[in-house]
């Protein structure tokens, strides 16, 4: 784990804590002592106290060599997602929209430089990447993350583009600053992004903004299959619906304060 500096107030014991907390995730729910040392950088002796403690505590469980996530490890977002009013306003017109697209519907917001997904309405269609509440992705990739990337400050996109290693996810990821800089300022322009293969083959996705008094709050997607329409036919048939569906809940935003 690199070294990193924090002010005079920062909690180190916290910190190394939620990053063990952080090593589990779908691609690996469960570790043993030696991956948690060497996907946290912490010392063996350490990753062992920080384990046991929340194995004591009821976070996590083990067999003597396998540590996993236990169930009550949801209470530490819950108190967040509770009183998150956008999933509750979002949901139902994202279900009417995938009654009328036929295609999954979500709503990230972004998170340094991911986008987190908040709220999701699957179709029964299944898709080689497994996304559900929670999913982190790298914002350049998605068009959720287009969005989100294309209305921040100048200056925090500045130092985003100049530090985030962009790494090619597929052979059509974009990963040059200077032309990542020109997608987000279309997208800036137009109100929307369309994002083609870029996070996985086959995968094409497009995304308008959701706003409230303070600006862009989130973004609203629609993905689907390559093999199930054109580009042209996602602009066309697919954009317009998107976008009525983020109008309605911005107006329900609105409403509920």
């Amino acid at each position: 784990m690199a070294a990193e500096r924090h002010g005079t107030d920062f909690v180190q014991s916290l910190g190394r804590g939620l990053a063990v907390i952080r090593a589990f995730d779908a691609d690996h729910p469960q570790r043993t002592l030696s991956d948690v040392a060497k996907a946290t950088g912490l010392p063996r002796a350490a990753a062992r106290r920080f384990l046991h403690t929340l194995v004591e505590l009821g976070y996590m469980r083990t067999d003597g060599r396998l540590f996993a996530p236990r169930p009550r490890i949801l209470e530490l977002g819950y108190a967040y997602l509770s009183s998150l009013t956008l999933p509750q306003v979002a949901e139902p017109h994202m279900e009417a929209l995938v009654e009328q697209v036929h295609e999954s519907c979500s709503v990230c917001i972004l998170d340094e430089g991911d986008v987190v997904y908040v709220a999701r309405v699957p179709t029964k269609r299944i898709m080689t990447v497994a996304i559900s509440v929670g999913t982190r992705f790298p914002a350049y990739a998605t068009s959720m993350g287009r969005v989100l990337l294309a209305y921040q400050p100048a200056d925090w996109l500045d130092e985003y583009l100049a530090k985030t290693a962009f790494t090619a996810l597929t052979r059509r990821t974009l990963t040059d600053p200077d032309r990542l800089r020109e997608a987000l300022d279309r997208t800036r322009s137009r109100g929307y992004a369309i994002v083609d293969q870029e996070l996985e083959d086959g995968l094409r996705s497009v995304a308008v903004p959701i706003r409230d008094e303070s600006g862009v709050i989130a973004a609203m997607n629609v993905s689907t299959h390559t093999s199930r329409g054109t580009l042209e036919s996602v602009r066309t048939g697919v954009l317009p619906r998107l976008r009525e569906a983020a109008k309605l809940v911005e107006e329900d935003l609105r409403a509920v304060g």
